[in-house]
């Protein structure tokens, strides 16, 4: 399988092109990262109030359960702590349930900033980073064969300008099977993959 073209220019656009894809995931999932680190901070309010209202909720019923232990009144007296200790736990419901909402959040806005704009490059780019390793693969098993079937991707590929740089009338050079014809356009058609011969 060939990677890059044999040719210096075209190889390293083509290395410098996997490079600054690289790098332009890697910038993305950095800013996803920060997105959602930014976007968890949102839900501290949340998460206080989840547990400053869940450890509230312990001591009301602390307190109830100690004062509903008195003879006679224990059970008038504990009401109002059950209350408030069901009122607090209520609000830490309220505060955990906030909390799971900007956790759920964040990690959809982390994704969303990092496959947007990944996936839009990659649609367009591995695309023709695939055509070019396999169209060059299998130019590349054509090599050992007769330069004459490369003449005649040539002559059906290579568009005409570039045909009459080789020969007034290529494909007539190429039927009478002119050696010097036939090596320029197996050329072309190798340069045009990517490869040399």
């Amino acid at each position: 399988m060939r990677l890059y073209a044999a040719a210096p220019a075209r190889g390293a656009r083509q290395a410098l092109g996997d490079l600054l894809l690289l790098a332009w995931i890697a910038g993305w999932a950095w800013a996803g990262r920060e997105v959602w680190a930014a976007t968890m901070e949102l839900g501290a309010p949340g998460r206080a109030t989840a547990s400053a209202a869940g450890e509230m909720a312990g001591r009301f019923h602390d307190v109830e359960g100690r004062i509903g232990g008195i003879p006679g009144v224990g059970d008038d007296l504990a009401a109002p702590f059950s209350g408030a200790a069901d009122a607090a736990e209520s609000l830490a419901a309220a505060g955990r349930s906030q909390a799971e909402t900007v956790a759920d959040v964040a990690l959809l806005a982390g994704i969303a900033v990092f496959l947007l704009p990944v996936l839009l490059v990659a649609v367009l780019y591995v695309p023709l980073r695939v055509r070019f390793v396999r169209r060059a693969s299998a130019g590349r098993r054509l090599l050992d064969a007769d330069p004459a079937l490369l003449a005649l991707r040539a002559l059906t590929n290579q568009p005409l300008r570039a045909l009459t740089r080789v020969s007034d009338d290529p494909v007539r050079d190429w039927r009478e099977d002119d050696p010097a014809v036939v090596r320029r356009l197996a050329d072309l058609e190798l340069r045009s993959l990517g490869l040399r011969r």
